[in-house]
């Protein structure tokens, strides 16, 4: 790279969680400058954001179709190259359909749009202008994934014929979003949300880990969704049978009722010779148990690790890496592939990060999962 990237952001203003979880990622590595803003649909909340964060004031902006408009008439060695859209769910596509039309790059939050027609609008507009589009899958970035997914791509594990793949939390267990938690509100109205609930919002997450890791495709699933919590509107827990395009089958349960957990999202995988496992909770441990032999540790920081492994560690071993440091890898290697891009100069293939592809594959996930759900088959036919 030769510059920093120049971004703005979407959202994420005073009283938004993700939206500082992003700011942190986005600055970790000093690649990118955040250039402007419409930081909240309310004009002044916008403003003192913006302020806070020490952003221009004529580059503030009270909504994201002023700034699209006046960063578009900048001159091109001033204006955002991209931005970041840190709304909830329903207002993701016009905002990304807006900053593609306008010659903006996109990263964009998950679940990446509010209903599967809309994300094949932007997959087509993707692929019409040779934009890029990053979607923030943010386990997908963890130093030992990487290590997880080379270890199956190599053969090591041999054949796939079993993944496990579970994301209970239990924030939700009350009614939460009759007693003013904003994240809680807006996660269960179907209006904001779409679909699905808990499956929109981390069944999504273990969805698409399962097929990161394993490099498979999920082509049936059999789904059982429920709405635990009297006078919730969307399902706050479920469970999937899964099939995948090798013939291999799986298990993804995601629950938000699970009264006591916090965030213990875990897979397993295995295979004819082995298999792995990965803990949210401990992410800079990877297990490793073979059919033949005793089971084997790797950690986070070792120079035995593979070469992808390495280029997303930050600290040697035995200093903790986690979810911050594995967002701010999926900024990385954006910003590098897109600065590859704008320098024609070849994108290294390691730079891998969740594309507009995997944000179809997602909604996929969610329009199965409720149909399934809903019918009396035994086996549903994962359309995409």
């Amino acid at each position: 790279m030769k510059q920093k990237l120049r971004a703005g952001m979407i959202g994420g203003g005073k009283g938004a969680f993700i939206g500082a979880v992003h700011r942190i990622a986005l600055n970790m590595d000093g690649l990118i400058e955040l250039v402007c803003g419409a930081l909240s649909q309310d004009p002044e909340k916008a403003k003192a954001s913006g302020r806070d964060l020490f952003l221009p004031e004529d580059r503030i902006y009270e909504s994201y179709q002023e700034m699209f408009k006046k960063e578009s008439a900048l001159p091109e060695d001033e204006r955002m190259q991209f931005v970041i859209i840190v709304t909830p769910n329903f207002a993701h596509f016009e905002p990304a359909m807006m900053a593609l039309e306008h010659g903006f790059h996109v990263m964009i939050d998950k679940p990446m749009t509010l209903t599967i027609e809309e994300a094949k609008l932007l997959k087509d507009k993707v692929d019409k202008t040779g934009l890029l589009l990053g979607l923030t899958h943010t386990y997908s970035g963890y130093p030992m994934v990487k290590e997880a997914r080379k270890m199956v791509a190599d053969g090591k594990l041999g054949p796939i014929r079993k993944i496990y793949v579970e994301y209970p939390q239990g924030w939700l267990s009350q009614l939460s979003e009759s007693e003013g938690n904003k994240q809680a509100a807006w996660r269960t109205d179907p209006s904001k949300s779409g679909k699905a609930g808990c499956m929109g919002d981390i069944g999504t997450h273990a969805a698409h880990l399962a097929e990161y890791i394993s490099g498979l495709k999920i082509t049936k699933l059999c789904a059982d969704l429920n709405i635990v919590v009297p006078g919730r509107l969307l399902d706050d827990d479920g469970a999937v049978l899964l099939k995948f395009d090798n013939g291999a089958s799986g298990v993804l349960i995601a629950s938000q009722i699970a009264a006591g957990e916090e965030n213990d999202l875990n897979i397993r995988i295995y295979g004819e010779k082995g298999g792995l496992k990965w803990s949210q909770q401990e992410p800079n441990t990877l297990i490793v148990r073979w059919a033949d032999a005793p089971a084997q540790i790797f950690r986070t920081g070792n120079g035995y690790l593979s070469e992808v492994a390495q280029l997303n560690t930050r600290t040697p071993g035995g200093h903790p890496e986690g979810y911050l440091e594995a967002f701010a890898n999926l900024y990385k290697n954006f910003v590098m592939t897109l600065a590859a891009k704008l320098e024609g100069t070849p994108v290294d293939p390691l730079l891998d990060f969740p594309t507009v592809e995997d944000g179809v594959r997602g909604m996929a996930f969610i329009e199965n999962v409720v149909a399934s759900s809903k019918s009396e088959k035994k086996w549903w036919d994962y359309v995409v």
